[in-house]
């Protein structure tokens, strides 16, 4: 059922676990354990008095930008293009604000959140990511343009998982969605699935209400539906079950990571994500320094772990000290509430909502941003 306070639980969980893990995504654990003591960082570590974000969080803002200004498009125009197609552009707005100085000048932006200084910023973005979108970022599953399987296409599709939720498309089709969303940089089947996956179990848990294991296992089951002939399926589903097993035993969380891999590629990402997210359920602060405090892509790790264990438990279940001094927070609960709330205007109703019409289709909209 859709609920906003998971879908708000879901952004803000996978910002919080981004922020937590991107002041450590280059260490190794004894630099680590030595910098922060024995039990790894627990807290924010604040410049100019804000947990910042990591491209991680901006492309997942970007990516919810193309479900909203799709839709709206599709709304007021009578037809639309794919949904991935929408997202291809925002990431090459994302690009403008890795390559380029704020403010862009330009007549038309596509994106409201290029007017937002702040994500004018770059923020160790995936060098993958960076070579697709200035090719145009045209790849899909079917025609890859490249063979990474790097985490950059799983740690950004969150929000596809939130929007569909209870809207009567397929699971098959917005798992696609995700999975083509990802394919657009990232071409390696090993690339894609874990986008997948990560959709289905995101929009598992808000829709059905099941539980994070039920909706891993379901995730598991769909991926082998939706690729049979995949040459490395049977690879995503052993690492996928190996998360799920290692989280039922007693053995350290620094030892089961470490079968698992580090996060540079996206099956381990979402392997380590659904370990901690299964291991800690109940805490959301154990699973987040769980998932960050190891020698691999923390922040990638914490923002999958965040947006999984943030969708299961909600936002107000997430403890205070990751939603203060989080950078960009209330820009993002905005974004996550306009994904729940959806476009509804249309040709004949534009001066309904204005607010709307200036975001997610003059893309005029300017936000102040105090966070």
């Amino acid at each position: 059922m859709r609920d906003i306070d998971k879908f708000r639980g879901c952004l803000i969980g996978g910002a919080a676990g981004d922020a937590l893990g991107y002041a450590v995504e280059f260490l190794r654990e004894e630099q680590i354990f030595s910098k922060y003591g024995d039990k790894g960082i627990a807290e924010y570590s604040l410049k100019n008095g804000v947990a910042q974000i990591s491209d991680d969080t901006q492309m997942t803002l970007f990516t919810a930008n193309g479900l909203l200004f799709g839709t709206t498009r599709g709304m007021i125009r009578g037809i639309m293009g794919s949904y991935e197609s929408y997202i291809q552009i925002m990431y090459q707005c994302w690009y403008k604000t890795q390559t380029e100085s704020y403010p862009i000048n330009e007549d038309y932006l596509y994106s409201w959140l290029l007017n937002v200084p702040e994500l004018f910023s770059r923020r160790a973005p995936g060098m993958t990511c960076l070579a697709a979108i200035e090719h145009g970022a045209k790849g899909s599953t079917s025609e890859p343009i490249n063979n990474s399987k790097g985490c950059g296409g799983v740690m950004r599709v969150a929000p596809i998982g939130l929007y569909f939720c209870d809207k009567g498309i397929s699971f098959e089709r917005t798992d696609m969605i995700g999975a083509e969303a990802a394919a657009l940089t990232h071409g390696h089947d090993l690339g894609f699935i874990p986008a997948a996956a990560l959709v289905h179990i995101i929009r598992s848990i808000v829709e059905k209400g099941t539980t994070i294991k039920e909706a891993v296992d379901d995730a598991i089951l769909t991926m082998q539906t939706l690729f049979p002939k995949a040459a490395h399926i049977a690879d995503f589903t052993e690492i996928m079950q190996k998360a799920v097993m290692l989280a039922s035993t007693e053995k350290s969380d620094l030892a089961a990571i470490h079968q698992l891999g580090e996060g540079w590629v996206a099956e381990e990402t979402l392997a380590i994500a659904v370990y901690c997210s299964l291991k800690y359920q109940d805490d959301f602060d154990k699973a987040i320094r769980t998932s960050v405090n190891h020698n691999g892509d923390s922040d990638s790790t914490g923002a999958v772990t965040g947006n999984i264990l943030g969708a299961y438990i909600g936002y107000d279940a997430i403890p205070a000290k990751y939603k203060n001094n989080l950078e960009l927070h209330d820009l993002t609960l905005e974004i996550a509430d306009d994904l729940y709330n959806d476009c509804k205007i249309s040709e004949y109703t534009l001066d309904q909502d204005e607010v709307w019409d200036k975001k997610y289709y003059k893309a005029e909209y300017f936000r102040a941003t105090t966070d």
